[in-house]
């Protein structure tokens, strides 16, 4: 039996409904990535979760996620479990494009679970965030290096957060097999196997931005040069990272 590459894209669009609430137009999935509209805890908003229909992305992979939120609606997003990155039959890089966009006025939550990047894989994440002036967005990434007693694959992320067409938030890193050298020393993970970042942009940073200041010893939470802030962590296991940056969360929610 032959074996392919995979390529699988993810649609979602929201817009307010004109009746206080929000509307989902579009909502299409293809192969491995199904979405699905699921209870949302906001009465004014809509909540989808992603749900994969099979292990991957495997070597030679290529999946996309597209979000799109119009002005006045609100949208959280979730997945159902984690992404596993794991060795294919194929030789070469998978990748993982998450491509969001928020219009002025509207507001975007995307909570995925964490993505393990397991013995023997190699993939590529990009994810960009495309936001109008006065768009809202919490935006989470965690990364897991190797499963339980096993040496991480090669996972590659970046992440870049735009306003107004203006760059914010652009950043990179490479870990495990094959990455460059330095990524476990003191100055990167310093030996951690998790690492995650939340961004938080609203609008009324502009006028009283958050205090850059350490959230334990092990995250730091810095305002950028916006109506943003960046928090970035490590841990030792998946359980502690989410702890930090659900604390970290709580922390802005209070101002």
């Amino acid at each position: 039996m032959s074996v392919s590459e995979v390529r699988a894209t993810a649609r979602i669009a929201a817009r307010a409904d004109g009746r206080g609430g929000t509307a989902l137009p579009v909502l299409e999935g293809e192969g491995p990535l199904a979405v699905r509209r699921t209870r949302a805890d906001d009465p004014a908003g809509a909540r989808v979760t992603l749900v994969g229909a099979m292990s991957g992305p495997l070597g030679g992979d290529r999946f996309t996620v597209e979000a799109r939120v119009g002005e006045g609606a609100r949208l959280d997003v979730r997945s159902a479990a984690a992404t596993l990155a794991l060795p294919g039959q194929l030789k070469g890089e998978a990748r993982y494009d998450v491509r969001l966009d928020v219009a002025d006025g509207g507001e975007l939550r995307w909570l995925p679970e964490q993505l393990i990047s397991a013995a023997g894989s190699d993939l590529r994440v990009t994810t960009v965030a495309e936001l109008g002036a006065g768009a809202r967005l919490v935006l989470r990434e965690e990364q897991v290096l190797g499963r339980a007693g096993e040496e991480p694959g090669r996972l590659g992320s970046r992440l870049t957060v735009r306003i107004a067409g203006r760059t914010l938030l652009d950043q990179e890193l490479s870990c495990g097999l094959g990455a460059p050298g330095g990524w476990d020393g003191p100055a990167v993970l310093a030996g951690h196997r998790t690492v995650g970042q939340l961004v938080v942009v609203r609008p009324e940073f502009r006028a009283e931005p958050p205090t850059a200041r350490m959230l334990g010893d092990s995250a730091v939470l810095a305002p950028l040069a916006g109506p943003a802030v960046l928090v970035s962590a490590v841990a030792s296991d998946a359980l502690r990272l989410r702890r930090v940056l659900d604390e970290a969360a709580a922390v802005l929610e209070q101002g």
